[in-house]
């Protein structure tokens, strides 16, 4: 395939291309992602020209660029509660409205760069199995060596190949199946994503992560307080998730919830117990020497489960200790949600990247 560029406007000249291209739109989302919105924009406009973008308040120049690369621009109106799946919604609908013809959308986070053979991989393997619903492929930490909390997020991604329960923001869906469930919810600070692909199992379609490349991610993180705060935002997901389709039978979420709050409550609380005790009593000592043994075995567990991946002696470590102590912050994530839901108050996004950055011209 081969493209031309011609100031805003990029023609696809290979023919098979251009009918692929007009099968397909692209919704990317984001908010003071300058930094990085030029690359994903540019890594999706030599494929197709139906791109929209969806800003929620940027102040770093987002819209400019992007009403410079010419794509679709729709700027979510704060005043009214921001979430991802609202603003990917909004962005859809504009889709749809400018391109009624298309059969595909691809969700992109504004922080994301698109794999140029990514489009082909998707509609081919949704044009081969029609009871495909969803498909996502690798998705890549862009700088894995920049802190041990990349590196977990590029574990994190690396999800088995083949049919799965849920995919990320970064994933290919029919549209009509879309209109069919009614989208994403709105309401999810977190999590949008899982609890869609749950109302798409629900009807009968499946989820699939092919076995090719998708897209480079930026996870910033560099300081351990990110790192809490995304971790605290997964466990409200789970606790959302687990509201609204935990009585079903497939009981939504509610093992996280419950993995969250045992091992990020419950055992915390005997451990600290049986601390204070053992002083006095040696029953308490026994019962400090249990939840040690509890999570030295936790531990193990998920170091052979890695190890097995063919993941390094020092990632697999870590990986395994991050995921223990993210118990905690996720508990309280959980705790959070129910909280706020008791209250009838609306929780805040649970934010962990620094916005914004220089604006390079």
């Amino acid at each position: 395939m081969q493209c031309v560029r011609s100031g805003s406007d990029i023609m696809i000249k290979d023919k098979g291309a251009r009918h692929q291209a007009s099968r397909f739109g692209v919704v990317v989302i984001g908010r003071n992602e300058f930094r990085y919105l030029r690359e994903c924009l540019e890594s999706i406009r030599p494929v197709t020209e139906r791109v929209v973008y969806v800003d929620s308040g940027s102040t770093d120049g987002s819209i400019k660029l992007a009403e410079s690369l010419g794509v679709l621009i729709v700027s979510l109106d704060m005043s009214l509660p921001f979430t991802a799946g609202r603003a990917r919604n909004e962005g859809l609908a504009c889709l749809r409205k400018k391109w009624p013809e298309i059969d595909f959308v691809q969700f992109v986070d504004g922080d994301c760069q698109i794999d140029p053979d990514w489009f082909d991989h998707a509609i081919n393997a949704l044009d081969r199995d029609k009871n495909l619903g969803a498909v996502c492929g690798r998705l890549r930490e862009r700088y894995p060596e920049a802190s041990i909390y990349n590196r977990l997020c590029d574990f994190e991604w690396d999800t088995p190949i083949g049919p799965v329960k849920a995919c990320g923001g970064n994933s290919m869906m029919r549209v009509n199946l879309l209109e069919q469930v009614t989208g994403f919810n709105p309401l999810l600070i977190a999590g949008e994503e899982p609890e869609l692909c749950f109302r798409i199992r629900a009807q009968g379609w499946g989820i699939r992560r092919l076995d090719a490349e998708m897209a480079l991610h930026d996870a910033a993180i560099t300081r351990f307080s990110q790192w809490w705060r995304r971790s605290t935002r997964s466990g409200h997901a789970y606790a959302e998730g687990a509201i609204l389709h935990g009585r079903t039978v497939e009981r939504h979420n509610i093992r996280q919830v419950r993995s969250c709050l045992f091992w990020g409550f419950i055992v915390p609380a005997i451990t600290v117990v049986g601390f204070i005790g053992s002083w006095f009593s040696k029953a308490c000592l026994i019962m400090l020497a249990v939840v040690v043994f509890a999570y030295l075995s936790m531990f193990v567990r998920i170091y052979r489960e890695l190890r097995q991946r063919n993941y390094t002696i020092a990632d697999t470590l870590w990986y395994a200790l991050f995921c223990i102590l993210g118990k905690l912050p996720g508990c309280i994530g959980v705790l959070m949600c129910w909280v706020n839901r008791r209250l009838r108050r609306q929780t805040s996004l649970i934010e962990y990247k620094d916005c914004g950055g220089p604006i390079r011209e």
